[in-house]
């Protein structure tokens, strides 16, 4: 069952999910990095007809590519324990589910912005994100803490 925030629930833990995106971002760059060099030298091979290599840069490449793809399964693991929905890694686009007149919507976010100013529908995406005004703030709410 997912979890539901309050606004204040998801300012709270922003600081969080902003340093656990930077290190995804940085992860992914790293594991995209390693994959080019490992195609790079598989090519090299290919046109080289199997000729003899040294098989350094590979492994080095290819362990380069397992230890961020390794990282970057945590960070979604940990991610998702939060509560947290990535919507867009590139963008560095988060959403936080909270209940509003009933209905399921999502509190939107977006790596550089300071606080979350904005919310969408399910359906409605970062497109049709709405600036939160005090009647939003006055009907929505998240999960009971325990």
């Amino acid at each position: 069952m997912p979890r539901h925030f309050t606004l204040a629930q998801a300012e709270q833990l922003l600081p969080e999910v902003e340093q656990t995106l930077r290190d995804a971002l940085f992860h992914k760059s790293e594991y995209q990095a390693g994959e080019e060099a490992l195609n790079k030298s598989t090519e090299r091979i290919r046109m080289a007809g199997g000729s003899r290599v040294n098989p350094g840069p590979i492994l080095a490449a290819r362990a380069r590519r397992d230890t961020s793809a390794a990282a970057l399964k945590e960070i979604f693991d940990r991610v998702e324990e939060m509560g947290v929905l990535i919507k867009d890694l590139d963008i560095g686009l988060i959403d936080f589910l909270t209940q509003y007149h009933g209905n399921e919507v999502c509190l939107c976010w977006k790596l550089g912005e300071d606080r979350i100013r904005f919310w969408h529908g399910l359906e409605e995406g970062f497109r049709g994100r709405k600036p939160i005004d005090d009647e939003f703030l006055q009907n929505h709410r998240g999960d009971a803490v325990v």
